[in-house]
C-alpha cells in the first residue's frame, strides 16, 4: 500500500457512480491529479457528469486500460467493478496498486475529524444536513457523500463532494458491500436498519462493529432489533426515549414543521422521514459542537439532494416528482410522502439490478401493496442492468403480477421508452407523477420525458 501523502495521480475506474465520482473531485480539490474511465461514458452516457469532472480537472480516459498504462501512482475501483475490467488487468500487469473506493475513503476519515452517516435509508440526506449545518455554523466542513447536494450543484459542481477548509469531513458511510467497518470516524450516526442489501442479523453485526470504531455515537431510539446499539449514544427520533426529538410534527404538502426542546423547526422538504432525517442530523451536529438554534436556522434553508423527493415540473395540473427510492422502505416512504401533494399518485419504479430484486422480491410486493391505495397506478419497466455478470432470473413482472393479486393496479411494461405516453393517457389534474430507482444515470432524464410528454 502507499500512503495518502504520497500519491499524485490516482485513476478511477467506474468514475460516473456516486461513490467514485465524489472521490476524484475530492482528490482533485486537494490539488491531486485524476484521471477516471467508465463504461456509461464510453456509450455516450452521463454527459452532464462527465461535463463537470473535466472542469474540475479530472481527465477522462476510454475505459480500455489506457488510463492505467499512463502509469498513475494507483488505481481507485469500488466492489461494482468486475476482476476482468481492462483497468485492473492492465493495473495488474503492471503491478500499479489497486485501493478499494472504501479504503481510500477510510484514509480521508482517518486524516480528519469525521462525521459518518450510516443506515440503510436517508444517509445522503442527513450527510447533507449535517454538512449544511456546520457550513451555516462557520465550521467550513469537507463533505463526501452519495447524493448532489444542490447547493453545491448551483455551483456547478456534481454536488456530491466539496474540500472545506476546516478539519471536518462529513461521509456517507455506505453498507451495501460492508465495506463501512473499515471507517474509524469522530462521530458515527446510525439511521435505521432495515432488510437491504443484507438481512437484518448481518447489518445488526456489521453495524455494531462500525460503532466500536467511532469515537462518539448517534442513533436513532427505539428502533425494533437494533435497541443495543443505541446504548450510551446520542439519541434521536420521534418517541419519547429519544434524547433529540422532534414534537408537535406537522406534516404539510410542501414541507414540516415540528419543535426540538423548545426551538422551532421549519423543514422545507416534505415527509414524516425526512423530519427524522432532520433530528438525526441536528443530534449529529450537536455532537460535532453546533447550537440547536443554528441547526434549525440551517434546516430552514436546506435545499435537498439530487433525486431525492425532486419536483421536476408540472403540466396540465399534474406535478413530476423525482425519487431515488430503491429499496422496500424508501419506495413505501416515497409513496406515502407523494400522497401528501395529491389524492391519487401514478408510480413508475425501475428495479436497479437483478441480485437486489431477488432479495428483496416479498418486501417490494409488501411494499407496494400497502402504499398504493384505490385509484393509484404502478408502472414498473425492466430491471435496470448496469452492465457485467448477472443472473437474470427474475423481472419486474415477478413484481407487478403480485401486486395486482393484491387487488392494486400494478402494471409491467417491458420497454421504459412506452411508459411516458401511458402517464400522459392516464393522467388528471390534480395526480402526482412519482418516477423511482437508483444507479441508472438516465432516470433523471425519463422524468422529464415524463414532463414532455404530459406537455403535449
Amino acid at each position: 500500500m502507499i500512503s495518502c501523502g504520497r500519491v499524485k495521480t490516482l485513476h478511477y475506474a467506474g468514475i460516473a457512480g456516486s461513490g467514485m465520482s465524489a472521490l476524484a473531485q475530492f482528490h482533485a480539490m486537494g490539488g491531486g491529479a485524476a484521471t477516471g474511465s467508465d463504461r456509461s461514458f464510453d456509450r455516450g452516457l452521463a454527459a452532464g457528469i462527465r461535463a463537470k469532472l473535466e472542469a474540475q480537472g479530472v481527465r477522462i480516459v476510454p475505459q480500455d486500460g489506457s488510463g492505467v498504462r499512463a502509469r498513475p501512482d494507483a488505481v481507485i475501483a469500488s466492489t461494482a467493478i468486475e476482476t476482468d475490467n481492462p483497468d485492473l488487468e492492465a493495473a495488474r500487469g503492471l503491478g500499479i496498486p489497486v485501493i478499494h473506493r472504501a479504503d481510500m475513503l477510510a484514509r480521508y476519515v482517518a486524516e480528519r475529524r469525521a462525521v459518518a452517516v450510516a443506515g440503510t435509508s436517508g444517509k445522503s440526506t442527513v450527510a447533507a444536513m449535517v454538512y449544511e449545518i456546520l457550513l451555516a455554523a462557520g465550521r467550513d466542513p469537507s463533505v463526501i457523500t452519495g447524493g448532489g447536494l444542490r447547493a453545491l450543484e448551483s455551483q456547478g459542481l456534481i454536488g456530491n463532494a466539496r474540500r472545506g477548509g476546516s478539519d471536518l469531513l462529513v461521509i456517507e458511510a455506505d453498507e451495501s458491500d460492508g465495506t463501512l467497518v473499515r471507517y474509524a470516524p469522530a462521530i458515527g450516526v446510525l439511521l435505521n436498519v432495515d432488510k437491504d442489501h443484507k438481512e437484518i442479523p448481518e447489518l445488526v453485526r456489521m453495524f455494531s462493529e462500525f460503532k466500536s470504531r467511532c469515537g462518539r455515537f448517534v442513533s436513532h431510539a427505539g428502533s425494533p432489533g437494533i435497541e443495543g446499539l443505541a446504548e450510551g449514544a446520542r439519541t434521536f427520533g420521534l418517541g419519547d426515549d429519544a434524547q433529540v426529538r422532534a414534537e408537535d410534527v406537522r406534516l404539510e404538502a410542501d414541507g414540516s414543521r415540528f419543535r426540538v426542546s423548545g426551538v422551532e423547526f421549519r423543514l422545507p422538504v416534505p415527509g414524516r422521514h425526512n423530519v427524522e432525517n432532520a433530528v438525526a442530523a441536528t443530534a449529529a451536529a450537536l455532537e460535532a459542537g453546533a447550537e440547536l438554534a443554528s441547526c434549525a436556522r440551517a434546516l430552514e434553508a436546506f435545499q435537498g439532494v439530487a433525486r431525492r423527493f425532486e419536483r421536476v415540473g408540472a403540466a396540465r395540473g399534474v406535478a413530476v416528482i423525482d425519487d431515488f427510492a430503491h429499496n422496500p422502505a424508501k419506495v413505501r416512504a416515497a409513496i406515502e410522502t407523494a400522497r401528501l401533494q395529491a389524492p391519487r399518485v401514478l408510480a413508475i419504479f425501475q428495479p436497479h439490478g437483478y441480485a437486489p430484486t431477488r432479495f428483496n422480491r416479498q418486501e417490494f410486493i409488501d411494499a407496494f401493496a400497502a402504499a398504493l391505495r384505490s385509484g393509484d397506478v404502478l408502472w414498473l419497466p425492466e430491471i435496470y442492468y448496469a452492465g457485467g455478470t448477472a443472473q437474470k432470473t427474475i423481472s419486474s413482472k415477478d413484481l407487478a403480477d403480485p401486486v395486482r393479486a393484491r387487488g392494486k393496479d400494478a402494471r409491467f411494461v417491458e420497454r421504459r421508452a412506452e411508459i411516458p405516453a401511458q402517464v400522459a393517457a392516464e393522467a388528471r389534474s390534480g395526480d402526482v407523477v412519482l418516477t423511482m430507482g437508483a444507479r441508472d444515470p438516465s432516470l433523471g432524464e425519463f422524468a422529464r420525458e415524463l414532463l414532455a410528454a404530459l406537455e403535449k
